[in-house]
């Protein structure tokens, strides 16, 4: 079966620093207190972590805050690079890690369809024709016409994840985002990737619940300090009916 994404002795490490001095006075005040100096630390995020995903299988990442589930969601999505390793994805990627990314809140909603589906490489003529969908699905209302910046953080949520999954993604990374607006809408979200599943779209899901894992999920990783402590089939191997 043809991988959608192969991820190859993956390594990311960071470099925190600590009593950053950006003032004179602080700089000046370092040189006698040795406590309020800058002093850097090398962090590892992730360690040679190395996994296939095969096309339209969903694989879910599980572990606490702080094992290295986003930062990996981030280098797979292209926001991160990775120290060393390599990373290969097929198709379009559909990030819901943080919704309404690269939107502007100065524009229109309507606008702001037009260019969000830009970045995933749509014309404005292929945009058009899914454009009544992604109102509806949002269910913004009139408010497709008004700037953003008037949006409740609920309702910019609900048309960045109708704009990502209305552009045919062919790999879904999401984020600890499935919980979008209220309990009618979240069902409905979850019924669109129920949808997209089905028709052969690759889903990454990271999450802390292990029952979500197992309802949308044919593999699972669970991740610890940055490494690959557990990994195999969920119970649930088929997707769930909602």
């Amino acid at each position: 079966m043809t991988s959608a994404i192969t991820i190859d002795h993956i390594s990311k490490s960071f470099i925190l620093r600590h009593n950053r001095a950006f003032g004179i006075k602080a700089r000046f005040l370092s040189v006698f207190n040795a406590s309020k100096r800058e002093r850097k630390e090398h962090f590892q995020a992730l360690q040679e972590i190395s996994f296939n995903v095969a096309r339209g299988e969903a694989l879910g990442l599980l572990g606490p805050n702080g094992s290295g589930k986003s930062t990996l969601l981030q280098i797979i999505a292209g926001i991160l690079k990775p120290t060393s390793g390599k990373l290969i994805t097929r198709g379009r990627v559909a990030p819901l890690i943080q919704l309404g990314v690269g939107f502007n809140p100065e524009i229109t909603g309507l606008e702001n369809i037009y260019l969000n589906a830009s970045l995933y490489g749509f014309r404005n003529k292929e945009v058009k024709n899914r454009l009544e969908k992604i109102i509806d699905f949002a269910e913004i209302g009139s408010f497709i016409d008004t700037p953003l910046k008037h949006y409740s953080s609920g309702m910019q949520m609900r048309l960045g994840f109708s704009v990502a999954t209305h552009l045919d993604p062919d790999i879904m990374l999401a984020d600890e985002i499935l919980a979008v607006g209220d309990q009618a809408f979240q069902e409905k979200c979850l019924r669109k990737i129920v949808e997209l599943r089905q028709n052969g779209m690759t889903l990454i899901l990271v999450s802390h619940s292990y029952d979500q894992v197992q309802r949308f999920c044919d593999q699972f990783i669970q991740l610890e300090s940055g490494k690959i402590i557990n990994s195999g089939v969920t119970s649930n191997v088929h997707i769930a009916d909602i």
